[in-house]
């Protein structure tokens, strides 16, 4: 299956033939795999572990996983995602480390904010729209000037009464990376005594874990995440705090080795522009085997969505440890 947009980059399947892709931003369906059959020259640059890992099962190093742009092709095909800010960093990337006269077809649905690529892009070449499909916009872009870009320059940090003494550093497209974002705040209150071996899934900027080591420095602590620039803003959280802790990439349960005495999330359920929750699902199905006898699972979600129901399938039941007018913190134990 391929998504809306790569429907419309196959309109132009001629425009592509005899020259090397790259595939690059929000892509996540099976268009890389399908060029590649056809004998397209076509590789993948991604920020996301979950798509990495899946496609380079499939073709050992078809995607590169990486937090900087390092691979060049006649052809870029960036696939515009939800996040204005994480798209301008990528692009700005791209761009100043492209040769004069790159070319660029970035795609992207319409309701996503495709076009502010026009914006975005009209002071470092020409830029137009070459089709409309499917929802989606398809732009040609042509470098013309290059920018400089300065990856330390998009660094942000902030603190809160919260965190008491935890600076958090973050890059854009991170969740919590401007301020603390409610549900973490009401599930760092229920935090009073934590001991043994952590796992923070889904860990963003490293508030979760990194609060947790700071108060509970006798935890071991591991964080994951499936974001490039969530791992990279984590690890430096982590480091700037002067605290202990492992960073890895890992969809869900994927690379996580041994077993917790805690399980702690506020995991994500939206993705692109629609609501998903097949990582939460996987998280509340497998955690009971990744837990020591006794184990916790500790999670903080909006009060109207099912996790509820979906605890109580799989541990049979659970409690609220806290809750207000927008966020509930479940507890279960393995």
């Amino acid at each position: 299956m391929i998504c809306a947009e790569s429907e419309v980059l196959e309109r132009h399947l001629d425009f592509l033939t005899g020259k090397s892709l790259l595939l690059t931003g929000a892509v996540n369906d099976e268009f890389l795999s399908d060029l590649r059959r056809q004998g397209f020259n076509a590789r993948a640059w991604s920020w996301y572990f979950d798509y990495a890992n899946r496609e380079n099962q499939k073709q050992q190093s078809a995607v590169d996983f990486s937090l900087e742009f390092q691979r060049q092709a006649d052809l870029i095909l960036f696939y515009w995602t939800k996040n204005k800010q994480e798209c301008h960093f990528q692009l700005m990337q791209i761009l100043a480390k492209s040769p004069e006269g790159q070319e660029i077809l970035i795609v992207g649905e319409n309701r996503s904010g495709v076009r502010s690529a026009e914006n975005i892009l009209a002071d470092f070449g020409d830029i137009h729209k070459i089709d409309s499909a499917r929802r989606c916009s398809l732009y040609h872009f042509q470098l013309k000037n290059p920018p400089h870009f300065e990856l330390s320059s998009f660094w942000k940090s902030y603190q809160s009464p919260q965190l008491a003494d935890v600076t958090v550093y973050a890059l854009p497209g991170v969740f919590s990376a401007a301020e603390l974002d409610g549900g973490t705040a009401l599930l760092l209150s229920t935090l009073k005594n934590v001991s043994g071996d952590v796992l923070d899934i889904g860990c963003g900027a490293g508030v979760i874990g990194s609060y947790i080591q700071k108060h509970h420095p006798k935890t071991k602590l591991v964080m994951t995440d499936i974001h490039a620039m969530a791992l990279e803003s984590a690890q430096r959280t982590l480091r700037e705090n002067q605290l202990q802790g492992m960073v890895l990439a890992s969809d869900v349960f994927s690379h996580v080795e041994g077993k917790f005495d805690l399980i702690i999330s506020n995991p994500p359920f939206h993705d692109g522009i629609d609501t998903a929750y097949t990582a939460v699902k996987e998280l509340i199905e497998q955690a009971k085997w990744h837990l020591k006898t006794g184990g916790e699972l500790r999670i903080v979600a909006n009060a109207f969505l099912p996790y509820a129901d979906w605890l109580d399938q799989h541990f049979g039941g659970h409690e609220v440890l806290a809750k207000n007018n927008k966020f509930k913190v479940y507890s279960v134990r393995g």
